[in-house]
């Protein structure tokens, strides 16, 4: 994959996800210098296999597992620290070696407890069947600049105050869900101070690393979660992620510019599934399908509207209601797909072909 022009390769997977990323990752990471995640949460999971083992990855790049090659989780990332050292201890425990080669961007945001806790308690999350992990809140917060970065970690008045602020919020939706429980911002400052050493020794500004990098040559993979499907604006929304799944969320989660991408390479797999989410947006998908076709079925009129615009449909067809005229299109409207016609007449939305409204050069007749 990588040559004289090919120098940075955005991995996306082009489904729902678990499409096999980690495991291409993997082997490509053999080539490369550096491999950089650039989105999503501890929820996605890279399984590499090596020899007889295994190994699950949720927020550490997939190419930790080859020497030489260095690692950074991009400012895109909503990262649990507790997961993420849980990830680095057991890649020690098995003998990969880790020390000064992983970086973590001073801009990522933290998911906090509170975060899980609001996660849990939705109803919208549990429609939706999200894994709990607190990464939607997260982003929401983000979002709303009431979020806590890594870098916050340095200016110890300012994170105890944005905490506060977190913990405060997270409390009034937990009480606007009706919930007994309730986020303590002594515990989280506690948490945080336990874990912040590690968090800032590993700390850098991903972004200018990675920029030094791709002028000095190097060979880079910047690895997604989820797949394309389940971008958070071009997916099957509402049941997607939190984040920019697709080639064009690398050069934002990273910190580069758009122009740095050399190459975009899809995974995907000879079948279809859904992760995550999948269960109950099937649910729900199949609901609207049966509700769908039981509209079709039956027969809607609009008693206000004159009768010449009485249009019915019953199983996917126009017909006519009792004693109204045939509504048989003519010119211009007979040249608009069946199904078009159809849905525009039920729903009471005039067609500018026929009101000549919007359309140039013609105007309606008095």
């Amino acid at each position: 994959m990588f040559d004289t022009k090919t120098r940075t390769i955005v991995i996306v997977g082009a489904q729902w996800g678990d499409e096999g990323k980690g495991k291409l990752v993997d082997v490509l990471a053999e080539r490369a210098d550096w491999v950089v995640r650039y989105q999503g949460g501890a929820n996605a999971g890279h399984t590499v296999h090596v020899g007889d083992e295994s190994t699950v990855l949720h927020q550490v790049p997939s190419g930790i597992l080859q020497k030489g090659v260095r690692c950074a989780i991009g400012n895109g990332v909503v990262l649990d620290p507790e997961s993420l050292f849980d990830e680095v201890d057991a890649l020690v425990k098995n003998g990969v070696d880790v020390a000064g080669r992983l970086y973590l961007s001073d801009r990522a945001h933290l998911v906090m407890p509170y975060h899980k806790l609001v996660d849990k308690e939705s109803a919208a999350s549990k429609a939706i069947g999200t894994t709990g992990r607190g990464i939607g809140p997260a982003y929401e917060d983000k979002v709303a600049r009431r979020g806590i970065r890594v870098l916050d970690l340095r200016h110890p008045a300012r994170l105890k105050a944005l905490v506060e602020k977190g913990t405060d919020h997270a409390n009034h939706i937990l009480l606007g869900f009706g919930s007994s429980k309730r986020a303590d911002a002594a515990f989280t400052l506690s948490e945080l101070e336990r874990i912040a050493p590690r968090l800032l020794a590993i700390a850098e500004d991903v972004g200018l690393v990675v920029s030094r990098a791709q002028k000095q040559g190097a060979a880079i993979l910047l690895e997604g979660a989820q797949g394309s499907l389940l971008d958070v604006d071009h997916g099957t929304y509402p049941y997607v992620t939190s984040s920019n799944t697709t080639a064009g969320g690398a050069a934002i989660g990273v910190g580069i510019g758009p122009r740095c991408l050399d190459a975009a390479l899809g995974v995907v797999k000879a079948y279809t599934t859904r992760v995550g989410a999948g269960a109950a947006a099937d649910r729900v998908r199949r609901g609207d399908e049966r509700a769908r076709a039981a509209a079709r079925q039956r027969v809607r009129r609009d008693d206000r509207a004159p009768a010449a615009l009485r249009l019915v449909r019953c199983g996917g067809g126009a017909i006519r209601g009792a004693g109204e005229r045939s509504q048989r299109p003519r010119g211009d409207e007979a040249r608009r797909p069946r199904h078009a016609r159809e849905d525009r007449a039920l729903h009471g939305v005039p067609d500018r072909r026929r009101t000549g409204v919007g359309v140039p050069g013609r105007h309606r007749r008095p």
